[in-house]
């Protein structure tokens, strides 16, 4: 018997399944979002991998970018409810949530029992989120997961100075023309990032302790410059890209009618 939460972004869907006892059993992911096979890429690999059986699943819920297109969930909820109770399971003393997601970016306040205070949200602009990243990968020639360590070797900082992403592209590329180094171009767009999304927690303010959740966090340079532009610590919980996915997990095992 097991419950299941589904994230769909816009780039990656991410689905967890919980025990009776909110205990994660199964996850699994697939690098397609929203309007894509990513749902069944995610399901068919969480079944063959896990030894769960499909017919044992008593509820899902979706939430996401792309929640609203799978009919099979009993419930679509918004991410920023899934988000907050992710974390509060993997990291119950944190009060600030900051999520970078592939098409947006949230700042969260939750209560210590869970409940959502303050957010705001950037989703009208590509500064900030995993998107830009990938534009900026693109242009620099590294992939995405090394982007961290190639900018630790970086002898200074280079300022990027505009967060359009579409003007920022074209000063990257200019930057490079000029002979800038590389390393040095990754830490100036982890700082463009980390003041972007600075702006947009300083919106709602930080209430100790903080968590950084979304693929992005596993990106340690985003991670220190976005710490260093907050003048706080942030934690980033065990796989940190599944939170939202956890969080409707557990929000399917509490809704589940009892018998």
């Amino acid at each position: 018997m097991h419950f299941l939460g589904i994230d769909i972004g816009s780039s990656a869907t991410k689905v967890v399944a919980v025990d009776d006892n909110g205990n994660i059993v199964a996850q699994s992911a697939a690098l397609l979002g929203a309007g894509t096979r990513g749902v069944d890429d995610a399901l068919s690999q969480l079944y063959k991998n896990s030894g769960l059986k499909q017919s044992d699943c008593k509820n899902i819920i979706a939430t996401g970018y792309g929640r609203m297109n799978f009919e099979k969930a009993s419930e679509q909820l918004s991410e920023i409810i899934c988000h907050a109770k992710g974390v509060k399971k993997m990291l119950p003393s944190v009060r600030t949530i900051i999520d970078i997601g592939g098409q947006d970016s949230k700042a969260i306040q939750i209560s210590d029992k869970g409940t959502i205070g303050q957010f705001a949200m950037n989703d009208k602009c590509a500064a900030g989120t995993g998107r830009f990243l990938d534009v900026m990968c693109r242009v620099v020639g590294i992939p995405i997961e090394e982007m961290g360590e190639v900018g630790k070797s970086a002898a200074k900082v280079l300022d990027i100075s505009n967060t359009c992403a579409v003007f920022a592209e074209s000063e990257v590329i200019s930057k490079l023309a000029e002979g800038s180094a590389i390393p040095d171009l990754i830490a100036g767009i982890h700082t463009s990032v980390a003041r972007r999304i600075a702006g947009l927690v300083m919106r709602i303010g930080v209430v100790p302790e903080t968590a950084l959740t979304g693929g992005v966090a596993k990106n340690d340079g985003i991670k220190e410059a976005l710490s260093k532009e907050l003048g706080v610590e942030l934690l980033v919980p065990p796989n940190p890209q599944f939170t939202g996915a956890l969080g409707a997990a557990l929000f399917a095992l509490e809704r589940h009618p009892r018998i």
